[in-house]
């Protein structure tokens, strides 16, 4: 039986055998052994290990043994060649093509591995080497002009006095949430977000998260995935929160984003297949790419544009306090505005590459984002410490969206979509295996 369909009648709650993973498993060894090189690096780099909720002991013992980089290379490369062997020696014929996208995914997990390792010691790689490395993708290049077509269209947009991303800022201004209105927002937008979810998906009955306010970061939300079905949603107040992000984080970082992703790989996967090596994330790595590229993704499939245009007029406006009679034209503003999100690539693309420094990726992103100074500063922090990760983000939602479109059909209904988009979240699908 094909994967997307055993998966699809699964998700139906049509029942299907499975073949149940047992210590007998033949890459159960294999699983085990790339768990442990996980944490391994883990204890190098301290952003590499995203969440882990496998044996308590495997994470000790990692911290104990501490691994030399270069010991935990030696080790890599043997299990590559175990990974192959196994795999070989071993085809399983029941739901075959799940498993091809098991080992498939274990190969490239460690290719990735290995190049990370490879960074910690030293290597240098350019920002398209690097993201096909670590991502198994490489994102397209976008010229100035490019860029600069889109701005022309702002700039006709929001006429006035000042430069144009001092007149965007005045007209974002308009549309901040009051910090002392920011949870309850925040909150509502998760619950419809969890509403539109639970009723295409099936969640476990235990699955929940946690949401804290914290300041200090890179980044504008995290979810950090605890295991138990249970998250932590991390929110970055540091910055101005605009009335679109509300929706937007919590789709990304909850439902049905991140916790719904990392919900279904350890159902589906974890405990009933018993595929040990999904119990941790090794945050630079192929998995990255479709965990943010979905999480993305899955604003468009929880609220199509009319949907999110009344839900925001009827609800959050006024929740936050803002004027609902403005939301079209505040959406068909950042309508243009998502055009330049490949201009954040090229800045990063360009730094990392040593064309322009840091002065230069601030400018370039105030010039041709039109990021204010001190969001393109954070930025820059974010490029500083994840590096070519931005890629998954805006190529990662173009990739989704492509091959669910595909496999669903341009015209297909939202259960359609939604069910697809599941069957996605609960696969060991690769980057490369969405072209």
């Amino acid at each position: 039986m094909a994967n997307r369909t055993l998966i699809l009648l699964m998700l139906a709650g049509v029942p299907v055998m499975l073949t149940a993973q047992t210590p007998a498993d033949p890459m159960r060894n294999v699983a085990e052994r790339y768990v442990k090189l996980v944490l391994a690096v883990g204890q190098h780099d301290a952003d590499y290990v995203d969440a882990f909720y496998g044996p308590p002991e495997w994470r000790k013992a990692a911290e104990a043994e501490k691994l030399p980089l270069a010991t935990i290379d030696q080790q890599a490369e043997a299990l590559e060649k175990d990974i192959a062997v196994v795999t070989a020696a071993s085809p399983v014929a029941r739901d075959a093509e799940l498993w091809v996208l098991r080992r498939h995914y274990l190969a490239r997990q460690m290719t990735a591995l290995r190049a990370r390792v490879s960074m910690l010691q030293g290597k240098r790689l350019t920002f398209d080497e690097e993201s096909r490395a670590l991502y198994d993708a490489v994102a397209p290049t976008q010229t100035e002009a490019e860029f600069a077509a889109v701005l022309k269209q702002l700039e006709a947009r929001l006429p006035g006095d000042g430069s144009l991303i001092a007149r965007y800022d005045r007209f974002k201004q308009a549309f901040v949430i009051p910090t002392t209105r920011v949870d309850r927002v925040f909150r509502e937008a998760i619950r419809a977000c969890r509403d539109r979810t639970i009723a295409h998906v099936e969640l476990p009955a235990e699955e929940r998260f946690t949401v804290e306010y914290v300041t200090g970061k890179s980044w504008s939300g995290y979810n950090w995935y605890q295991g138990g079905y249970k998250s932590l949603i991390q929110v970055n107040t540091d910055l101005p929160i605009y009335i679109d992000r509300a929706i937007d984080l919590a789709c990304h970082e909850g439902y049905p984003g991140h916790h719904v992703y990392n919900v279904l790989l350890e159902k589906h996967l974890v405990r009933d297949r018993g595929w040990i090596e999904y119990t941790v994330y090794p945050l630079f790595s192929p998995q990255s790419l479709i965990a943010e590229g979905t999480a993305n993704y899955g604003i468009e499939v929880a609220f199509s544009p009319a949907d999110r245009m009344t839900f925001e007029r009827e609800v959050l406006f006024p929740l936050a306090g803002l004027e609902a009679k403005r939301v079209q034209e505040y959406y068909d503003v950042l309508a243009l505005v998502d055009r330049l999100s490949y201009a954040g690539n090229e800045a990063a693309r360009r730094y990392l590459d040593g064309t322009i420094d840091r002065a230069g990726a601030v400018a370039w992103l105030e010039k041709y984002a039109i990021y204010t100074a001190p969001r393109a500063e954070q930025r820059v922090k974010f490029i500083d410490q994840y590096r070519s990760y931005v890629i998954n983000y805006n190529l990662g939602k173009d990739l989704i969206r492509t091959y669910l479109t595909r496999q669903a059909g341009r015209q297909a209904s939202a259960s359609r979509l939604w069910a697809e988009f599941t069957a996605l979240l609960s696969s060991p699908r690769l980057p490369s295996g969405l072209k």
